[in-house]
């Protein structure tokens, strides 16, 4: 019976060890997390501030503030 009740403690633990090792992120992966985010900010960011899209966005705040009630 100590056998028995040894082995499934066993198989326990090396289950939760095998599911702790894929958690979470590691340092190198928040990093590029991070650089991806930035990245894609500073696109969005870009794009926004663009002319053309500036202008359409004025374009619809002005059509929506002359809306009207």
């Amino acid at each position: 019976m100590c056998k028995a009740v040894r082995a499934r403690m066993r198989k326990l633990v090396c289950r939760v060890r095998g599911a702790r090792r894929d958690a979470g992120m590691v340092t190198s992966e928040y990093a590029m997390g991070i650089v991806a985010a930035v990245a894609f900010a500073v696109v969005l960011y870009k794009v926004v501030t663009s002319g053309q899209v500036s202008a359409e966005l004025q374009a619809i705040v002005k059509r929506a503030l002359d809306a009207r009630m």
